[in-house]
């Protein structure tokens, strides 16, 4: 798969995103990357994706003040790795990046596990 096309497929998963959640997001971007960065990395074999930054739970006051924007990260390298088709692709993706902005709404592994977006 194309970058291009990867970056079409994580796009049209953030469409997925319910509009009034998604009007809710608050100072993040979400990047394509090929590979993570051993610091992002930190122990993982297989990530493909990450969210850095202070979820909206966590924020207050004083949280905005200078913040940069927290980063949603998709990795483009160990998905094609791990999926054996293109629709494969699509659908993980889609599950990385909800899984992913979940975090930016303060949603931590073991509820995703519950909800089956782990």
């Amino acid at each position: 798969m194309t970058r291009e096309a990867f970056e079409e497929a994580v796009s049209e998963a953030l469409d997925l995103i319910p509009q009034e959640l998604a009007d809710r997001m608050d100072n993040v971007v979400v990047l394509v990357e090929d590979e993570p960065t051993a610091e992002q990395l930190a122990g993982e074999e297989d990530l493909l994706g990450i969210y850095e930054g202070t979820p909206l739970t966590e924020r207050d006051s004083w949280w905005a003040a200078g913040s940069l924007p927290d980063r949603i990260t998709i990795f483009r390298g160990p998905t094609l790795r791990m999926c054996e088709s293109e629709d494969e692709v699509v659908e993980e993706v889609a599950v990385t990046v909800v899984h992913e902005v979940a975090h930016h709404f303060g949603i931590d592994d073991d509820r995703l596990h519950e909800l089956g977006w782990a």
